[in-house]
């Protein structure tokens, strides 16, 4: 019994040994190691203490079992515990990265929008405190839109007064009761559609009884202004990432306001009511070609944008000239392979349908649209914008390949390709104008001739316009202006550098390098991003225009002060010109953020410093505006005129005259529109607006009479201003301007003279002696204006 006892527990000693040699193979790493060494001490021991060696290698070897076993299970525990830590911990962080970009977004939004209405009610006390607006009588409120806009304010009180809108329309529509002996489509030829819009919603909206009318238009006009300051935020934020460069941009513009916009003293113009539409676009431009942004939010960028390029060219005459300008931009990107491809890849082509083809797209359908609303309207058939479509498309389809192949290859394709869309583009601007009625690309083609030298012309109107403030260079005040508010110096600072990266982008590109899609902080190349480069196009090509027409200026200035708050803003510009100068004293990324973040500021507070008390007191300040002659003028006609009454004088006088009187008129303040210049019967040189002005050229009594008898004017009015101009720029008054189309100018040595038989007519009719008593008859006067009415005769004797 004890030899079987031994035998079986023998036995099981052996099978215990076997089951830890089982553990310890399944364990190599850490329990074979210290098992073999344990067996190599034991292998080198007495036999006879085999059963006491086997009993104590079997306890240690258990032992090794069981704390093998737990640290298993305790790395298994911790192997299964690490991803759902980790991937808590990427929740919460993406959670906190989720509430800090919505507070970053709301913070921004409520900025932009309090930028917005601060301007609002800026305008609104400003013009309040220049005019008195609130304390003066209908007829004084209305004298205040200068320059002639108000004729388009006298079209809004028609549609509020006609019985139903749609009657309305129609009477506008088949208007005769503005221009004697004409009956004009206004809608078409004076772009009237913010008029019927505002009256609508005026009518709509019940505000009849809560807002005066005037008062309703003003506002709605200083609306699409907080609509306009709250773009160039947006821009700017999207640009730099910060909402601070958008608070920048917005005090820039405010403080240099006189160059930014036409507001404060023509409200009614169609820049005011169609700019704010085009900086909605250029926001959502520049959302469409940024990089970083989601497939729903290019979606909503490009149908804002297809709905403000819409609105753009039926609100403004010239906006198609805006938008040519903005294609010859996005020509450019698309030639250099700078337009990122769309996100999804076309099915019936080999490579991508890149963005800029989209943004045709808008164009093209923007103008057809405007063509049909615009009763087909010729000048939008043969706008340059359309040639430069129609000339893209067809070059597009000749070279697929344009952007493949070697440097030197590449170049001679673009430039092959510029040359196609260029000579195609004129080509068929060319035979679209042989095949339309004749339109006003005549007339401003001759009109450029003669501002750039190429022609030279005795025609009264190119020369009345080239004497116009607008279409003259800017001078010096205008640049000084700039620079004492820091825009401009900063502004050439961000445009260099931002200019320079693009021509590097340019080179990689040429060089067979390819996009690199969102471009970090870190790298430096700031000129990768499509946005930032179509800002650098779009503020060289609107700031040559500027420094050609002063008029352009509204053009770019407002996009100067959003481009150079994003420069300044942007660590991405610091870290470009760090990369560029390789600094290595100091960690480049964290100065970048330094200054992006110091240099603003700086900035801010020396604006706050300097133009704070300035726009206080422009607020508390009454600057009274008052024109007791023109009113007066205007309360002779309305009592004393008869209703048939037609009556003669300046373009900008006559609108005044159609807004507070109704009164038909003989010319309106417009230059541009061929059928409201057209020539007359009588006197086939002159258009209808030279015609009037002939009251202030030496002419005979008889010469002026036949004129405004031809024009069927009943009375004249002439003006003290203008009769006795002194103006210090020599050869752009009216009187030098009519003398050098009359042929009345003789140049000796050098220096001007006029010479005529006949006296200056403003000045001799007012002697009351024959023959200007036989055909005119002054019936009032006051410091300002004359008035005469046109005698009738039965038979006028040459």
């Amino acid at each position: 019994m004890a030899e079987l006892r031994c035998r079986k527990t023998g036995e099981a000693k052996e099978k215990e040994e076997d089951a830890s040699e089982e553990v310890d193979q399944q364990h190599q790493e850490e329990v074979i190691t210290r098992e073999e060494n344990h067996s190599d001490r034991d292998g080198e021991g007495d036999p006879s203490g085999t059963v006491e060696d086997t009993h104590t290698d079997t306890g240690k070897t258990l032992l090794g079992e069981s704390g093998a076993g737990a640290a298993e299970a305790a790395e298994a525990k911790e192997e299964e515990e690490q991803p759902t830590s980790s991937f808590k911990r990427e929740q919460k962080h993406s959670k906190s990265l989720l509430v800090q970009r919505i507070v970053k977004m709301f913070i921004g939004c409520l900025a932009a929008v309090t930028c917005g209405m601060m301007y609002a009610v800026y305008l609104s006390t400003y013009h309040e405190r220049k005019f008195l607006f609130s304390s003066r009588q209908e007829l004084e409120r209305e004298i205040t839109f200068q320059g002639g806009s108000g004729l388009y304010y006298y079209y809004y009180k028609h549609m509020l007064f006609a019985s139903s809108f749609e009657r309305g329309v129609y009477e506008l529509t088949r208007d005769n009761r503005t221009v004697s002996g004409q009956t004009i489509n206004a809608v078409e030829q004076l772009y009237l559609y913010p008029e019927l819009l505002s009256s609508l919603l005026y009518k709509l909206s019940g505000s009849q009884e809560a807002i005066e009318p005037v008062y309703f238009y003003i506002g709605v006009v200083f609306g699409l202004q907080a609509v306009y300051v709250t773009a160039l935020f947006v821009c700017s934020w999207m640009m730099s990432g910060t909402w601070v460069a958008g608070m920048l941009a917005v005090a820039w513009y405010i403080i240099n306001r006189s160059d930014t916009t036409k507001v404060d003293y023509a409200i009614p113009l169609r820049d005011n009511w169609a700019l704010p539409y085009f900086s909605c676009q250029v926001a959502a431009l520049t959302g469409f070609l940024s990089n970083s942004i989601s497939s729903s939010t290019e979606m909503f960028c490009y149908l804002l944008m297809s709905v403000t390029t819409f609105t753009f060219i039926v609100m403004w005459e010239h906006s198609h000239y805006v938008l040519f300008v903005q294609g010859v931009a996005l020509l450019l990107l698309d030639c250099f392979d700078l337009v990122p491809p769309r996100k999804v890849p076309n099915t019936h082509m080999n490579h991508n349908i890149i963005s800029t083809a989209d943004i045709h797209k808008v164009y093209l359908s923007s103008l057809l649209l405007a063509y049909v609303l615009q009763y087909q309207r010729p000048s939008l058939l043969s706008c340059p914008l359309l040639s430069l479509l129609v000339a893209s498309l067809l070059a597009r389809y000749l070279q697929q390949n344009m952007k493949m192949g070697p440097l030197v290859a590449r170049l001679m394709k673009i430039v092959l390709h510029l040359y196609l869309v260029f000579t195609t583009g004129i080509t068929f601007n060319y035979l679209v104008k042989k095949i339309l009625p004749a339109n006003q690309s005549d007339f401003i083609l001759k009109f450029l001739e003669v501002k750039f030298g190429l022609n030279t012309t005795t025609e009264f109107i190119p020369n009345l316009l080239l004497c116009e403030e607008g279409f003259q260079s800017p001078g010096q005040d205008f640049f000084l202006r700039l620079t004492q508010a820091s825009v401009l110096p900063f502004y050439v600072l961000v445009l260099l550098v931002c200019l320079l990266s693009t021509l590097q982008t340019i080179y990689r590109r040429l060089s067979g390098e390819r996009s690199r899609g969102s471009v970090r902080m870190e790298d430096g190349r700031i000129g990768e991003r499509p946005e930032v480069i179509y800002h650098v196009l779009h503020t060289l090509l609107f700031g040559a225009l500027a420094m050609l027409f002063q008029g352009t200026k509204y053009l770019w200035t407002p996009y100067v002060c959003a481009f150079t708050a994003f420069g300044v803003c942007s660590p991405e510009l610091w870290m470009t010109v760090f990369r560029w100068i390789r600094l290595k004293s100091v960690h480049p990324v964290v100065l970048a953020l330094i200054l992006s973040t110091a240099v603003p500021t700086i900035i801010g507070f020396s604006l706050w410093r300097e133009y704070f008390p300035r726009v206080l007191s422009e607020l508390t300040e009454v600057q009274e505006f008052y024109d007791p002659d023109t009113v007066e003028l205007m309360n002779w006609i309305k009592s004393q005129a008869p209703l048939a009454a037609v009556f003669a004088g300046s373009p900008a006088l006559l609108g005044t005259v159609k807004l507070c009187t109704g009164w038909p008129v003989t010319s309106l303040p417009l230059y541009t529109d061929l059928s409201l210049l057209q020539r007359s019967e009588s006197d086939p040189h002159r258009t209808t607006t030279e015609q009037t002005y002939q009251v202030y050229a030496m002419r005979s009594a008889e010469e002026v009479y036949k004129l405004l008898t031809a024009q069927k004017s009943s009375y004249i009015i002439i003006e003290e201003e203008l009769c006795n101009e002194m103006s210090p720029i020599r050869g752009c008054r009216i009187k030098d301007l009519l003398d050098y189309a009359n042929g009345h100018v003789v140049y000796d040595k050098g220096e001007m003279y006029t010479f005529s038989k006949h006296g200056r007519f403003c000045h001799e009719i007012k002697m009351n002696y024959s023959p200007y008593t036989n055909y005119f008859t002054r019936v009032f006067w006051n410091r300002s204006y004359h008035v005469y009415r046109v005698n009738s005769v039965i038979s006028f004797q040459y």
